[in-house]
């Protein structure tokens, strides 16, 4: 943790929402006029499109049914350790981007599924802000937890969250329900060692709930809507967290433990934006106050 060079992290399976939750958060840095290091979490898998590919059909062939990008041997965990802790000494290090699709690809005349160079961080931004898998990871060789000062975790129910993921992997990049749910399988033993652990290191835990039947995810036909689900958000730390407000400001909330707010599924980014506006407030003040004290 750092307070001139402070860190947020977004963490979360795939499907699970991380990328709705990281617009609200880029919104409030336009807002606020914060200049955020943006970091995506497939930059640091370990291979590229391609290679995965083959490292994949390697695994099968030696009898690994579990080879996934949930796991340490496809990620680079201590890279991404040692990026948070070198920006929060020093506000840089060592990032790059992994090239998801054509447009993504074609400013750098790279194809698709293709890593970046490793480059620097530039200098002189406000904080870093990492949205990925693996954002508090920890294993007996790191720990990636103990860096950020604000560690979000998005987590819906596991139905919900396979429901969100069939319809991405379906819609927009072309697969069949079978192969959605082959790489499911294949994930779940490091969904349940690296994925889930590291919801017990956050500071604060997004789960949407739906409220409509989701019994069996592999046959339904779209998402439940934010307005069909309500959205648990547990607080680690509740000291400071002005729940009396916040259930003032969002209609129809309502506490069901002391550390734990319920809100309307419509409302996630209201709620987002109330609780987290204050943190960033705070975060820079400390930044202002740590800079002027050098």
């Amino acid at each position: 943790m750092s307070q001139r060079h402070p860190i947020i992290a977004i963490t979360g399976s795939s499907g699970a929402g991380t990328t709705s939750v990281t617009r609200t958060f880029e919104g409030i840095f336009r807002r606020e006029n914060i200049l955020a290091a943006v970091i995506e979490g497939d930059s640091f898998h370990r291979y590229d499109r391609k290679e995965m590919k083959l490292q994949q059909a390697e695994a099968e062939r030696a009898g690994n049914k579990n080879f996934s990008h949930f796991g340490p041997e496809n990620n680079l965990f201590s890279e991404l350790e040692g990026l948070f802790r070198d920006y929060a000494e020093s506000g840089t290090g060592k990032r790059r981007k992994y090239l998801h699709d054509l447009d993504e690809a074609a400013p750098y005349k790279q194809e698709p599924g293709t890593f970046t160079p490793w480059e620097d961080v530039p200098a002189g931004t406000d904080l870093l802000f990492y949205e990925g898998l693996h954002g508090a990871v920890v294993t007996p060789e790191v720990n990636i937890a103990r860096h950020p000062d604000l560690l979000i975790g998005v987590v819906p129910v596991i139905n919900l969250e396979w429901i969100q993921k069939l319809y991405r992997d379906k819609s927009k990049r072309g697969y069949s329900t079978e192969a959605v749910t082959d790489t499911i399988l294949r994930r779940m033993p490091d969904y349940v060692h690296y994925i889930c652990p590291q919801f017990e290191h956050t500071h604060v835990n997004f789960q949407r709930v739906p409220c409509v039947d989701t019994s069996n995810p592999f046959i339904a036909r779209d998402i439940p809507a934010a307005d069909e689900s309500m959205v648990v958000i547990r607080f680690a730390r509740p000291k400071g967290i002005d729940f009396p407000y916040l259930l003032n400001m969002i209609n129809n909330s309502w506490m069901s433990r002391a550390n734990t707010i319920v809100v309307p599924g419509g409302k996630m980014e209201l709620a987002m934006q109330l609780i987290f506006t204050p943190f960033i407030w705070r975060m820079m003040e400390r930044r202002q106050r740590a800079i002027g004290a050098i």
